[in-house]
Protein backbone atom coordinates (compact mmCIF):
# COMPACT_ATOMS: atom_id res chain seq x y z
CA UNK A 1 0.00 0.00 0.00
CA UNK A 2 1.76 3.30 -0.83
CA UNK A 3 2.21 5.34 2.43
CA UNK A 4 0.13 8.43 1.41
CA UNK A 5 -3.25 5.71 1.60
CA UNK A 6 -2.58 6.16 5.72
CA UNK A 7 -2.09 9.97 5.40
CA UNK A 8 -5.76 11.43 6.58
CA UNK A 9 -6.83 14.82 5.36
CA UNK A 10 -5.45 17.86 7.58
CA UNK A 11 -8.86 19.01 8.44
CA UNK A 12 -10.88 15.67 8.54
CA UNK A 13 -8.66 13.77 10.35
CA UNK A 14 -10.05 10.58 7.99
CA UNK A 15 -7.48 8.11 6.34
CA UNK A 16 -8.37 6.10 2.92
CA UNK A 17 -7.79 2.77 5.04
CA UNK A 18 -10.11 4.48 7.94
CA UNK A 19 -13.02 5.21 5.50
CA UNK A 20 -12.41 1.73 3.66
CA UNK A 21 -12.52 -0.42 7.05
CA UNK A 22 -15.27 1.26 8.34
CA UNK A 23 -17.41 0.81 5.39
CA UNK A 24 -16.51 -3.10 5.62
CA UNK A 25 -16.66 -3.19 9.41
CA UNK A 26 -20.65 -1.82 9.11
CA UNK A 27 -22.15 -5.00 6.92
CA UNK A 28 -24.30 -7.62 8.00
CA UNK A 29 -26.32 -10.18 6.45
CA UNK A 30 -29.56 -12.00 7.52
CA UNK A 31 -32.41 -14.20 5.26
CA UNK A 32 -35.22 -11.98 4.06
CA UNK A 33 -38.29 -13.72 4.97
CA UNK A 34 -41.68 -12.99 3.38
CA UNK A 35 -42.19 -8.70 5.26
CA UNK A 36 -39.16 -8.25 6.69
CA UNK A 37 -37.73 -5.74 4.91
CA UNK A 38 -40.64 -3.96 5.75
CA UNK A 39 -39.85 -4.89 10.01
CA UNK A 40 -36.20 -4.38 9.18
CA UNK A 41 -36.52 -0.79 7.39
CA UNK A 42 -39.35 0.23 10.34
CA UNK A 43 -36.48 -0.62 13.08
CA UNK A 44 -34.79 1.79 14.18
CA UNK A 45 -31.59 3.17 12.65
CA UNK A 46 -28.48 1.50 13.26
CA UNK A 47 -25.45 3.26 13.20
CA UNK A 48 -21.51 2.01 13.19
CA UNK A 49 -18.68 4.78 14.22
CA UNK A 50 -21.21 7.64 13.64
CA UNK A 51 -22.26 6.56 10.19
CA UNK A 52 -26.07 5.38 9.86
CA UNK A 53 -26.20 2.01 7.94
CA UNK A 54 -28.68 1.43 4.87
CA UNK A 55 -31.10 -1.56 4.84
CA UNK A 56 -30.71 -3.16 1.25
CA UNK A 57 -33.27 -5.97 0.63
CA UNK A 58 -32.19 -7.92 -2.30
CA UNK A 59 -31.14 -11.16 -3.59
CA UNK A 60 -27.42 -12.79 -4.26
CA UNK A 61 -27.18 -15.67 -6.76
CA UNK A 62 -30.71 -16.29 -6.39
CA UNK A 63 -30.99 -16.56 -2.59
CA UNK A 64 -32.78 -13.69 -1.06
CA UNK A 65 -30.88 -11.33 1.77
CA UNK A 66 -31.17 -8.39 3.78
CA UNK A 67 -28.00 -6.33 3.91
CA UNK A 68 -27.36 -3.77 6.23
CA UNK A 69 -24.30 -1.50 5.17
CA UNK A 70 -22.11 1.51 5.33
CA UNK A 71 -23.38 3.49 2.66
CA UNK A 72 -19.80 3.64 0.95
CA UNK A 73 -19.46 -0.06 1.12
CA UNK A 74 -18.91 -1.40 -2.47
CA UNK A 75 -20.67 -3.81 -3.91
CA UNK A 76 -16.92 -5.60 -4.38
CA UNK A 77 -16.27 -5.33 -1.00
CA UNK A 78 -19.99 -6.45 0.17
CA UNK A 79 -19.98 -9.33 -1.82
CA UNK A 80 -16.32 -10.63 -1.34
CA UNK A 81 -15.70 -9.34 2.53
CA UNK A 82 -19.30 -10.26 3.90
CA UNK A 83 -20.87 -12.52 1.63
CA UNK A 84 -17.81 -14.28 0.65
CA UNK A 85 -17.87 -15.14 -2.48
CA UNK A 86 -14.72 -14.43 -3.47
CA UNK A 87 -14.87 -15.30 -7.29
CA UNK A 88 -15.66 -11.68 -8.09
CA UNK A 89 -11.98 -9.94 -8.21
CA UNK A 90 -10.81 -6.89 -7.08
CA UNK A 91 -8.16 -6.02 -9.98
CA UNK A 92 -7.68 -1.95 -10.34
CA UNK A 93 -10.24 -1.07 -7.83
CA UNK A 94 -10.94 1.63 -10.21
CA UNK A 95 -13.24 0.38 -12.68
CA UNK A 96 -10.65 0.01 -15.90
CA UNK A 97 -9.65 -3.86 -16.17
CA UNK A 98 -13.29 -5.40 -15.74
CA UNK A 99 -12.20 -7.91 -13.47
CA UNK A 100 -14.91 -7.33 -10.79
CA UNK A 101 -17.55 -7.52 -13.11
CA UNK A 102 -21.07 -8.83 -12.07
CA UNK A 103 -24.72 -8.74 -13.06
CA UNK A 104 -27.79 -6.17 -11.73
CA UNK A 105 -30.86 -7.37 -12.96
CA UNK A 106 -29.14 -9.02 -16.07
CA UNK A 107 -26.84 -6.24 -17.12
CA UNK A 108 -23.03 -6.42 -16.33
CA UNK A 109 -21.61 -3.55 -14.12
CA UNK A 110 -18.41 -2.88 -12.49
CA UNK A 111 -18.61 -4.02 -8.88
CA UNK A 112 -16.09 -1.42 -7.62
CA UNK A 113 -17.67 1.62 -8.96
CA UNK A 114 -21.17 0.44 -7.71
CA UNK A 115 -22.31 0.88 -3.82
CA UNK A 116 -24.03 -1.91 -2.10
CA UNK A 117 -26.38 0.47 -1.06
CA UNK A 118 -27.94 0.86 -4.59
CA UNK A 119 -28.68 -2.46 -5.45
CA UNK A 120 -31.84 -2.66 -2.83
CA UNK A 121 -34.48 -4.86 -4.72
CA UNK A 122 -32.31 -6.01 -7.47
CA UNK A 123 -30.88 -9.62 -8.40
CA UNK A 124 -27.33 -9.70 -8.23
CA UNK A 125 -25.61 -12.50 -9.96
CA UNK A 126 -21.56 -12.92 -9.65
CA UNK A 127 -19.91 -15.82 -11.01
CA UNK A 128 -20.86 -18.84 -8.22
CA UNK A 129 -24.55 -18.06 -9.36
CA UNK A 130 -24.00 -19.03 -13.55
CA UNK A 131 -23.92 -22.82 -12.84
CA UNK A 132 -26.68 -24.83 -12.55
CA UNK A 133 -25.27 -27.47 -9.79
CA UNK A 134 -22.25 -29.35 -11.24
CA UNK A 135 -23.01 -28.31 -14.62
CA UNK A 136 -21.28 -25.01 -15.63
CA UNK A 137 -23.18 -22.61 -17.94
CA UNK A 138 -22.11 -22.95 -21.67
CA UNK A 139 -19.63 -19.46 -21.66
CA UNK A 140 -17.60 -21.38 -18.79
CA UNK A 141 -17.62 -24.35 -20.51
CA UNK A 142 -16.36 -22.91 -23.32
CA UNK A 143 -13.49 -21.00 -21.62
CA UNK A 144 -12.32 -24.49 -20.54
CA UNK A 145 -12.61 -26.05 -23.76
CA UNK A 146 -10.44 -23.01 -25.59
CA UNK A 147 -8.16 -22.72 -22.65
CA UNK A 148 -9.37 -19.29 -22.52
CA UNK A 149 -7.28 -18.25 -19.68
CA UNK A 150 -3.52 -18.08 -18.01
CA UNK A 151 -3.31 -17.03 -14.91
CA UNK A 152 -7.37 -17.29 -14.79
CA UNK A 153 -7.35 -14.12 -12.35
CA UNK A 154 -9.20 -11.95 -14.73
CA UNK A 155 -11.88 -15.24 -16.04
CA UNK A 156 -14.79 -14.18 -13.50
CA UNK A 157 -15.58 -10.88 -15.02
CA UNK A 158 -14.29 -11.95 -18.78
CA UNK A 159 -17.31 -14.37 -18.46
CA UNK A 160 -19.76 -12.25 -16.44
CA UNK A 161 -19.04 -9.65 -19.23
CA UNK A 162 -19.52 -12.10 -22.38
CA UNK A 163 -22.81 -13.88 -21.14
CA UNK A 164 -24.59 -10.42 -20.34
CA UNK A 165 -23.30 -8.75 -23.68
CA UNK A 166 -24.69 -12.50 -25.21
CA UNK A 167 -27.82 -12.20 -23.67
CA UNK A 168 -28.84 -8.79 -23.70
CA UNK A 169 -27.27 -7.67 -27.42
CA UNK A 170 -27.32 -11.29 -28.86
CA UNK A 171 -24.78 -13.26 -30.65
CA UNK A 172 -22.06 -10.78 -31.97
CA UNK A 173 -21.78 -11.47 -36.15
CA UNK A 174 -17.60 -11.56 -35.92
CA UNK A 175 -15.02 -11.59 -34.16
CA UNK A 176 -14.19 -7.81 -34.76
CA UNK A 177 -17.89 -7.28 -32.73
CA UNK A 178 -16.85 -9.75 -30.12
CA UNK A 179 -13.59 -7.72 -29.20
CA UNK A 180 -15.32 -5.04 -29.19
CA UNK A 181 -18.06 -5.77 -26.77
CA UNK A 182 -15.32 -7.48 -24.20
CA UNK A 183 -12.98 -4.12 -24.75
CA UNK A 184 -13.85 -3.19 -21.28
CA UNK A 185 -12.31 -6.69 -19.93
CA UNK A 186 -8.73 -6.77 -19.57
CA UNK A 187 -6.04 -9.52 -19.94
CA UNK A 188 -2.79 -9.11 -18.57
CA UNK A 189 -1.66 -12.23 -19.88
CA UNK A 190 -2.90 -11.64 -23.09
CA UNK A 191 -5.22 -14.53 -23.50
CA UNK A 192 -7.14 -12.73 -25.96
CA UNK A 193 -7.29 -14.92 -29.54
CA UNK A 194 -8.91 -18.23 -26.89
CA UNK A 195 -11.10 -16.13 -25.03
CA UNK A 196 -12.56 -15.15 -28.48
CA UNK A 197 -12.99 -18.42 -29.33
CA UNK A 198 -14.36 -19.65 -26.43
CA UNK A 199 -17.28 -16.64 -26.56
CA UNK A 200 -18.16 -17.41 -30.20
CA UNK A 201 -18.55 -21.19 -29.91
CA UNK A 202 -20.43 -20.25 -26.34
CA UNK A 203 -22.81 -18.01 -28.04
CA UNK A 204 -23.78 -20.75 -30.60
CA UNK A 205 -25.70 -22.77 -27.71
CA UNK A 206 -26.89 -19.60 -25.92
CA UNK A 207 -28.95 -18.65 -28.56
Amino acid sequence: MNEQDDVGDADSGVSRRSFVGGGLAAVTVAPLLTGQAETAEAAPAATVDGVTLVTVPTAVNGNPVTLRVDPRATLLDTLRERLDLKGTKKGCDRGQCGACTVHIDGRRVLSCLTLAATVSGQQVTTIEGLADGDRLHPMQQAFVDHDGLQCGFCTPGQIMSAVAMVENEGPARSDNEIREGMSGNICRCSAYPRIVDAIRDAQRVMR
